[in-house]
């Protein structure tokens, strides 16, 4: 296919970029800066430089494309997500960014998009197993991925086809990680929620895979990510890759100073991912969080202690 993606340089897309090209896919990829140009075309993508906000520039980029691709996002890192306005472009990303793609994609007549958004948009379930038809629970902070999430099913019809990717926990080769783990080698709280609640996790080795296999999934949403972990197994295996006996979870009363942007990501979710296995064949490479998961960004992580 020939596969147009938005968001090409990020965590997301360059792991997609890196997969589809290896699939023998013809990729061309959205470049804001003649430098990130250039990084996608050592990926063997084509660059092509320009906005997102720019309609015709997108029609463009889309015209002849086979599927649209769109992972762009911009979380902020760390405790920067706690300012006043953080995610304000990554908010707009999800909400007016998709909306522009989706027209776009309309105009060029492509036939299918992959849209990636999250899994922390359901309600806590304890230990109940999630799946795609369990609640979801929408606040202030989960509700731009609703929206890109409607935009798409709003694109659906006859002949078109619409892919939603709720992604888990991003852990690897990405700065989110490397974040925690320099505040895991300082001995600092890692872990968010209930020990005992359930994490779904993904590794970034496996994100690219999961998008070159939506390419021939039917229009839906999908759960993607690894086996889901308990919370204290998750901070454990950052104990463990750092050399600590324990680290702890942040506090109630810290959690809420995190603000609004912390609670889902506290909330229990056993997520499950088979719908999108028996849909595409696609099996995560990572299948179980442990501190080998880290052992690739923890060397840059000690490079900026």
């Amino acid at each position: 296919m020939k596969v147009a993606v938005t968001g090409a340089t990020g965590v997301i897309g360059t792991s997609a970029v890196r997969a589809l090209v290896a699939a023998g896919h013809d990729v061309v990829g959205l470049a804001r800066s003649p430098e990130k140009a250039a990084r996608l075309s050592s990926l063997g993508a084509t660059a092509r430089l320009g906005r997102l906000g720019d309609h015709a520039f997108l029609v463009d980029l889309f015209r002849g494309a086979d599927a649209v691709a769109n992972l762009a996002t911009h979380v902020p890192v760390g405790l920067a997500g706690a300012f006043p306005g953080a995610w304000r472009t990554n908010d707009r990303l999800r909400t007016e960014g998709v909306r522009r793609v989706v027209e776009a994609a309309r105009e060029a007549g492509v036939r299918r998009i992959v849209q990636e958004s999250v899994s922390f948009l359901y309600a806590d379930q304890g230990d109940d197993w999630v799946t795609e038809r369990s609640p979801l629970d929408i606040t202030r902070a989960t509700e731009p991925a609703s929206v890109a999430e409607a935009q798409v099913q709003d694109y659906l019809c006859d002949s078109r086809t619409g892919v939603v990717l709720r992604f888990g926990l991003i852990v690897g080769d990405d700065d989110m990680t490397r974040w925690q783990l320099r505040a895991a080698l300082q001995g600092r709280p890692v872990g968010l929620g209930d020990p005992d609640g359930w994490l779904h996790p993904v590794h970034t080795d496996d994100l690219g895979p999961a998008v070159a296999a939506a390419l021939t999934a039917p229009s839906g949403v999908y759960n993607v990510g690894a086996e889901p972990v308990r919370r204290a197994d998750y901070v454990q295996a950052y104990a463990d890759a750092v050399g600590r006996r324990a680290l702890s979870f942040m506090s109630p009363f810290m959690t809420r100073v995190a603000g609004q942007r912390a609670e889902p990501l506290a909330r229990s979710l056993r997520v499950s991912t088979d719908h999108f296995t028996a849909s595409t064949g696609w099996v995560p490479r990572h299948p179980r969080m442990d501190a080998s998961w880290l052992a690739r960004p923890l060397a840059t992580a000690h490079a900026v202690r």
